[in-house]
């Protein structure tokens, strides 16, 4: 399959929403922890795919907000999970020259965490290969409430004039402002939502939904996902024969 994909028609960004741990371990009558600590193998063969095929930027949705209402004994399981993976993961990002990166409000991790995502971002800063991106703690309407108070302020301290406001303006304020917007977003488990995900940069992304929980997903379903891409049309407003 990956000798199928046209390398230099790749999208330039992936975003992720990695959906269905819970309800794989459920199947196998286990607790959903077990599920996120499958998943993060899912994790590694999908960036380990990314870095095979050249692919420049991969978000993956990790932990959004709105989870830290799930149950106390589950948050914390995913808060210790997420310390070990990124403490086991480093050699894997140093070998295949991957950057990692955070988006969220990354204030409302828990101390030990915030200091080893920070010491891996601060590690792997130097490598020129894949971004990945963790977006933890992160709600999309957040990010624009955030982007449109910084702003406000611009313009109540006279840097900016309403009037010069612009999309790019806008864009540029979002936790996002570095990286271009995906072009291909993937949501495992057989859920058709976007689920408050990068709601801006979304505007013109493809969608690609699959049936598989994400513990199950692995490089050959990303794989499939950018073969299904590249037989799509981009036509951003304009006609076929436009394009042709």
């Amino acid at each position: 399959m990956k000798d199928q994909i046209d390398l230099l028609k790749l999208p330039a960004h992936i975003a992720i929403i990695m959906d269905g741990n819970g309800r794989w371990a459920k199947t196998k009558g286990k607790l959903r922890v077990f599920g996120h600590h499958n998943g993060v193998l899912a994790v590694r063969d999908v960036v380990e795919g990314s870095c095979e095929l050249g692919l420049k930027y991969l978000t993956l949705y990790a932990f959004s907000a709105e989870n830290w209402n799930r149950p106390k004994l589950e948050v914390m399981a995913l808060m210790e999970l997420m310390v070990s993976t990124i403490n086991k993961e480093i050699s894997t990002f140093m070998n295949n020259n991957v950057r990692l990166n955070a988006i969220g409000d990354l204030s409302m991790l828990p101390a030990r965490n915030h200091r080893e995502l920070t010491k891996a971002m601060e590690k792997t800063a130097g490598n020129t290969g894949l971004v990945l991106t963790l977006a933890l703690s992160y709600s999309s309407r957040n990010e624009m409430v955030h982007a449109v108070k910084n702003i406000a302020q611009k313009v109540k301290d006279g840097e900016l004039n309403p009037d010069d406001i612009t999309e790019q303006i806008f864009a540029d304020n979002l936790y996002t402002r570095n990286m271009p917007d995906p072009e291909l977003m993937i949501r495992t488990s057989g859920e058709h939502r976007i689920s408050n995900y990068l709601l801006w940069q979304i505007a013109y992304t493809e969608l690609y939904f699959t049936q598989k929980l994400w513990p199950d997903f692995r490089r050959e379903d990303l794989f499939e996902a950018i073969l299904d891409y590249q037989q799509r049309e981009r036509r951003f407003g304009m006609t076929s024969e436009q394009l042709n």
